[in-house]
């Protein structure tokens, strides 16, 4: 997934996250930090987000189930992936992929699994705690031998 990919997933879908969060274009512009004609343009197709934009909604908006729906869990993790190219060792609370993910190994506490809508890839461990993301399969299954071998 590149950045403009999700630029335009936010676009078709920002009017749906605001009316879904029960804000008028005025509030929402507010929130997020543009004018009310630029959420404007935004909502009818005519311009698309800039990137500041996405990270401020999927920042603020983490839990919007259209959000969830659209980037197939967390939307802040695959921005901040595309953004860093890959999230190595900070352990942060998942839901255990139970949804949107494919578990493809499972080995001493850790668990490689593939999202089925970004096809990115993570691991988590028993406890359900990210460790790793990454769109590089090659670079997640090494990544997944040395966590293993710690």
């Amino acid at each position: 997934m590149t950045r403009e990919e999700i630029i335009e997933m936010l676009g078709e879908h920002l009017k749906i996250v605001r009316t879904e969060s029960g804000y008028t274009q005025d509030r929402m512009a507010e929130i997020i930090g543009i004018s009310k004609k630029t959420l404007v343009q935004i909502e009818k197709g005519r311009i698309l987000p800039g990137w500041t934009t996405v990270i401020a909604v999927c920042a603020l908006f983490s839990m919007s189930q259209t959000l969830q729906t659209v980037f197939g869990g967390d939307p802040l993790e695959v921005v901040e992936m595309v953004a860093r190219e890959k999230i190595d060792v900070r352990k942060e609370r998942t839901m255990g992929g139970k949804v949107w993910w494919k578990t493809l190994e499972k080995h001493t506490g850790l668990i490689l699994q593939q999202n089925l809508i970004t096809k990115h890839y993570r691991i988590i461990d028993d406890e359900q705690f990210r460790l790793y993301s990454s769109f590089d399969e090659e670079d997640s299954r090494q990544r997944f031998f040395e966590l293993q071998e710690k």
